[in-house]
């Protein structure tokens, strides 16, 4: 089923795979918001809730630095880069569900899944 998807949109504008990059930034940086966003709320007191409203987003963007970014030289591959970027993903949507907003969460999930997915199809296993 890839292959007759990659075939249908193999002779469409490159304007498909740049958008869906441009969709990957924003849930990358919608990500980031996300684990602030819980952080600030979840510390228990005003100290608590700053550390962790800065610390969360910060080590996900080192995290995503270090083993996902694409000109990191520590950068993962295939399943190990999926699994990375899915973590950072997961994370943030369970942060959303954690501070109460479980719908903002599912919609979020659910856009990174077809993000991903379309990602995949539309440039097949990511090269070194």
């Amino acid at each position: 089923m890839a292959d007759a998807v990659r075939d249908d949109v193999a002779g469409a504008p490159g304007a498909i795979l740049t958008a869906n990059h441009a969709v990957r930034f924003l849930l990358e940086l919608a990500a980031l918001a996300a684990l602030g966003y819980w952080g600030f709320g979840a510390g228990g007191s005003a100290a608590a809730d700053v550390v962790l409203g800065l610390a969360a987003p910060a080590l996900a963007a080192v995290v995503r630095g270090v083993f996902a970014a694409p000109r990191s030289a520590r950068r993962l591959h295939g399943a190990a880069l999926l699994a990375v970027q899915s973590s950072v993903f997961a994370a943030a949507a369970v942060a959303l569900a954690a501070a109460g907003r479980t719908a903002l969460a599912l919609a979020f999930a659910l856009v990174v899944a077809v993000n991903t997915v379309l990602l995949h199809v539309l440039e097949g296993e990511p090269q070194p």
